[in-house]
């Protein structure tokens, strides 16, 4: 590996650290280098401020002058709620920046690259470029489909059962599965399930076990807003946030109830009886979203499947069978052919305790 892609790699993994946290804007890492010597690292602090560049900058002090600076994505080059990074690395006198991909906001793209390279600053681009889009698919998704990047996430039984035929799920996978979905919920922005789930299972839909850490926003797709208004989501909605979609014929003394609680709702378009998928997740797009980790069930599983709109599956599959009787993990699709199913590769298995974790990306 070389130097550029050994530090870059490590700009990455500090911008990984970010994820959850950073939104509306980019979960960036950066890292800077005088003479093969880190002396300054950052990575975009919670609500996506302050920016990775200048908190490295600042660590790294004097030392930065004639430095190589490693980002994990194009500097910003516009003035928003901070002067713009390229401009920050410009004035510390960074001699060389190294970008792993350009951004594709409209305000950036190809504009931080062009700013410090007519300040006389080196700039190499592409280093491990198909990692950073990776990590920062979300924040371009946004940026170009006006919507987050969804991971759906399906913990079920060997036979694809996510409960018995009345309901019980309490639990079909081990501690070890539980405590890694609390990990992934702690790197989206949001974790989102569909009201069959809200009202079955009571959940909290907060990061437990990790220490004090930043929740994600808990979104709840449920049309006609029937909700416990004594369950654990109404009664946490003015602690952790609460966003809640639903159609435009919610009860309207419904809506102004969860409202009272500290539940952000929000309108979406519904056809056949259901939200639409793709309209929701453009309304969490507008709304800063990035990254969304839906845990199911399995009526809202199907609906994002059959528009297209889940970009990877996670699945965690137990050693435990519950039968036909038992409640599926994805509802119906309406497939006739196969070639109409929605297709994933397969990018990652591994034991997790007594399960098996398996991670599939839409192709």
């Amino acid at each position: 590996m070389t130097d550029d892609a050994r530090f870059m790699a490590l700009a990455l993994s500090l911008g990984r650290r970010a994820q959850g946290n950073a939104w509306p804007n980019p979960a960036v890492g950066c890292v800077v280098v005088q003479g093969g010597r880190i002396v300054g690292r950052g990575w975009t602090a919670p609500g996506g401020r302050p920016h990775a560049e200048p908190q490295a900058l600042e660590q790294a002090g004097a030392a930065a002058r004639g430095a190589t600076a490693y980002v994990s994505l194009e500097p910003c080059a516009h003035h928003g709620h901070t002067p713009p990074c390229a401009e920050a690395l410009i004035t510390a006198g960074v001699a060389r920046v190294v970008v792993a991909v350009e951004d594709n906001d409209p305000r950036v793209s190809g504009r931080g690259l062009a700013m410090l390279r007519e300040a006389g600053v080196a700039v190499a681009t592409g280093v491990l470029a198909d990692q950073a889009a990776h990590d920062l698919a979300g924040f371009f998704l946004n940026r170009s489909d006006g919507r987050p990047r969804v991971t759906l996430k399906l913990a079920s039984s060997f036979d694809g059962r996510i409960a018995t035929a009345t309901g019980e799920s309490r639990w079909i996978t081990g501690a070890p599965a539980r405590r890694a979905v609390h990990a992934m919920r702690a790197a989206h922005d949001a974790v989102l399930v569909g009201g069959g789930t809200a009202r079955a299972d009571d959940p909290m839909l907060t990061v437990r076990g990790l220490g004090p850490v930043p929740q994600p926003v808990r979104v709840v797709a449920s049309r006609r807003l029937d909700l416990p208004l004594d369950g654990r989501l109404a009664q946490s909605a003015g602690e952790v946030p609460l966003w809640l979609c639903h159609g435009d014929r919610a009860d309207p003394m419904t809506r102004d109830a969860w409202a009272g609680l500290g539940a952000r709702l929000i309108e979406c378009p519904a056809h056949a009886g259901v939200l639409d998928p793709a309209a929701m997740l453009r309304a969490l797009g507008a709304a800063g979203l990035t990254r969304v980790f839906c845990e199911g069930g399995g009526a809202l599983a199907a609906s994002l499947l059959a528009a297209g709109l889940v970009d990877e599956l996670v699945g965690i599959t137990a050693g435990i069978a519950l039968g036909a009787e038992g409640q599926p993990t994805v509802g119906a699709l309406g497939l006739e052919r196969l070639a109409h199913a929605p297709r994933f590769d397969l990018v990652e298995c591994r034991p997790l305790g007594s399960d098996v974790l398996h991670r599939w990306r839409r192709r």
